[in-house]
């Protein structure tokens, strides 16, 4: 293989697996970043955006690399550190998570808002994190954009490029699936940098070197901590025995506790409808399964069948091998490692009971959307499904801290339009109304829900006749009597009892929108609008720095190509984890389906040599409209064979379109290295238009994909369009 090819493909690969692992380990490191893992991703872009536009400059800027890779994570970890040394002096903001946020983020209200700490806004940690990664992926790019220059077929060196993209993702999907840790990562990435900075230079050597030994501290701990750390597909999962507790991404996620002596809660749906005389739960499905909290109780309960699903393997085996009671040793739970809406819809067994136990993910499901893992399990489609896999006696139970009045009620409404009566809500400790306005921290909300249930009818008429149910903190005792009664046992006991909870305002989420800790169909300024703006304001001065006015001539077709194709990228990726689940498998077939797609597209034009685009731009304007006027919903409904074929030809075909446009267009290139970096420019702002989805939702997004292609034809010279090939 001639050089130019030979390491277009290796740096094609370098940067994808790199930024792969950047957005795993700054997640996983810099606290609440996990929330934010698109910014990690932008970085990437305009690092190799701002690298291709410099491909003609002399000085050689992969030399960098290194240093600058070391000193971000440095700076990463010591961040890491410093906030968990210091957790009565630091508070990082997300808005006002106490009172009432327009968006709530799992985790932040532990540490408040007061006039004696340090408060370190969110998107100042999340600048700061940009910039340096950016910084670090220049090099990257102008080593790409002087091989593209060096490769006189532009589309060959396109298909290159992709070819390398796809094998990055391969190897970090075989990573993941061996659950490897960073060190095992950053060892490609170290190796192919020197390959191109100089691998007998020290100063390279030594940089790789404190890379690698910063990855691995942060990869298994400080050796003082008394604590197991792992790497799941999704999480740094750090488990410390002496209190069964775990961490994802550093942030406080579950104990395991041992069901009979703690965790009233979790047993609080069989005791309603034990003492209600309701007949006892035979079949549950449990929705977020994790460590086995909920799975203990359900057995406890005298369930003989329990589906338990887990998204998490490493989750469900630090369960599986430490949980004080052993739930999955027994023969009567089964394990179902899949996302939960998939496997609801998937089976064939229907459910006394179904619970989301506790179901509130720590990380987004891809660096290409803002949605979380379980965002698809709350919508109004989602609890359809659910209803479907009911018993006609059946029950729905949900419990969380909901953290705000207006998120249950949200659940409550949105279980009232599906199920067509209002749930049993019921606040921990007690209150007797939730409004909108009121804070729930500290507050564990219980729903149960069901059409015409009439294990649901005796609870609510139990309630009636007694007032409340009391609740011992050991659950032995609560087990030992009859839990309805007007006056307690003993003053140990806690009230149950059903709350007025005030109407939602009519927002309630769907596949469309499915966003139900998000207040208002809004972007909320506090904290993504104030990220947008830095992002976009650091974008600037990187760019103008290495790129100075009249120094690269703008391409606004190659612009608003790469616009409109990342917002093709992020319906595709939302949409396949609506119908496939929100895996990190699914996410890798997806992205490795999309540059397949690509690559055939290079292929397509290498053989064909379109001479018109017009035609393409039309194909891809029809299957743009249908993707965004059909619902996503629509496909929910058909058989799982024709749901395959239909949704990869709605998502995939608009990409085969926009990939000939692109590739027909970049054939005609003079300057390739730069070309491409204004379409990776491009997909920067796509990305940053990807928040409007907060607002339009998804398939409208496709109306602004639409709307950049649009530009996209309407810059491009005349000429160019009829005759691309000349």
């Amino acid at each position: 293989m001639p050089r130019p090819h030979r390491e277009l493909f290796l740096v094609s690969f370098l940067i994808l697996f790199f930024e792969l692992a950047a957005i795993r380990w700054f997640a996983a490191t810099v606290v609440f970043l996990s929330f934010f893992t698109n910014v990690i991703l932008l970085a990437c872009f305009l690092g190799m955006s701002v690298g291709l536009l410099t491909a003609g400059r002399p000085r050689n800027y992969i030399r960098a690399v290194l240093p600058l890779a070391a000193l971000s994570m440095a700076l990463a970890l010591a961040v890491y550190i410093a906030y968990s040394a210091w957790d009565h002096q630091v508070t990082v903001t997300l808005g006002d998570q106490q009172t009432s946020p327009r968006v709530v983020y799992f985790g932040a209200e532990y540490r408040p808002a007061d006039p004696t700490r340090w408060m370190i806004p969110m998107w100042a940690v999340a600048g700061a994190v940009f910039a340096a990664l950016a910084l670090t992926f220049v090099g990257l790019g102008q080593v790409m954009g002087r091989a593209f220059d060096a490769i006189p077929n532009r589309v060959v060196a396109y298909t290159i490029d992709v070819l390398g993209s796809l094998t990055g993702i391969a190897a970090f999907a075989a990573m993941s699936a061996l659950e490897l840790p960073p060190t095992a990562w950053f060892v490609p990435i170290a190796v192919l940098t020197l390959y191109f900075a100089g691998a007998r230079q020290p100063g390279q050597v030594f940089a790789a070197g404190a890379a690698l030994l910063i990855a691995a501290i942060g990869a298994h701990g400080i050796p003082s901590l008394r604590a197991d750390i792992s790497w799941s597909p999704y999480y740094k999962i750090v488990y410390s025995p002496e209190t069964r507790t775990i961490e994802g991404n550093n942030l406080s996620h579950q104990t395991m506790l041992p069901i009979g002596e703690h965790g009233p809660v979790y047993l609080l749906p069989y005791l309603l409808n034990r003492d209600a005389g309701g007949k006892p739960f035979e079949t549950a499905l449990i929705i977020g399964a994790g460590s086995g909290n909920d799975v203990a109780a359900a057995l406890r309960a005298g369930v003989k069948h329990v589906d338990a699903v887990e998204i998490d393997p490493v989750i469900h085996e630090l369960g599986r091998r430490h949980h004080p009671n052993r739930p999955y040793a027994d023969a009567r739970v089964a394990v179902h490692l899949d996302d939960g809406r998939s496997f609801v819809r998937r089976t064939e067994r229907n459910y006394d009971v179904a619970v989301y136990a506790v179901v509130d993910s720590l990380v987004l499901h891809s660096g290409f959307s803002s949605l979380r893992l379980e965002n698809f399990l709350f919508t109004r489609e989602a609890f359809e499904d659910v209803k479907r896999r009911l018993k006609p006696d059946g029950v729905f139970a949900m419990y969380n801290f909901y953290r705000q009045g207006w998120v249950v009620s949200r659940l409550a409404a949105m279980a009232e339009e599906v199920f067509g009566t209002p749930p049993v809500v019921i606040s921990l400790p007690f209150r007797d109304e939730i409004r909108a306005a009121d804070s729930q921290i500290g507050h564990i909300t219980l729903l149960l829900a069901g059409a015409d249930s009439a294990r649901l009818r005796a609870i609510r008429e139990s309630f009636e006749r007694n007032g409340s149910f009391w609740v011992h903190p050991v659950v032995a005792q609560t087990e030992a009597v009859n839990g309805f009664r007007s006056s307690p046992p003993s003053p140990q006991w806690h009230k149950a009892a059903p709350a007025r909870v005030e109407p939602a305002a009519g927002l309630v989420p769907s596949d469309d929108w499915p966003h139900l800790y998000l207040r208002e169909r809004e972007v909320p300024w506090a904290p993504i609008g104030q990220g947008m703006l830095v992002i976009a304001l650091v974008s600037a001065v990187i760019l103008l720095a290495f790129v100075p006015l009249g120094r690269a001539t703008p391409n606004a077709q190659m612009f608003f190509l790469g616009a409109g194709f990342m917002l093709l990228e992020t319906k595709a990726v939302v949409h396949m984890a609506l119908l496939f689940g929100s895996t990190w498998v699914v996410n890798s077939i997806v992205f490795f389906a999309i540059l397949t797609m690509i690559l055939a597209a290079n292929l397509y034009v290498l053989k064909v040599k379109p001479r018109r685009l017009a035609p393409y731009y039309a194909l891809l304007a029809a299957a743009l409209l249908v993707n965004a006027l059909v619902p996503m919903n629509t496909f929910l409904s058909l058989e799982p064979a024709a749901r395959t074929v239909a949704s990869c030809v709605v998502v995939f075909l608009p990409v085969f379109f926009a990939g000939v446009i692109f590739a027909a267009a970049f054939s005609a290139s003079r300057q390739p290295g730069a070309d491409f970096g204004w379409n990776v420019a491009g997909i920067i702002a796509g990305g940053l238009s990807e928040q409007l989805s907060l607002v339009v939702g998804f398939n409208h997004l496709l109306l602004l994909a639409l709307g950049y292609y649009a530009l996209s034809l309407a810059v491009q010279p005349l000429r160019s369009l009829f005759s691309a090939w000349r």
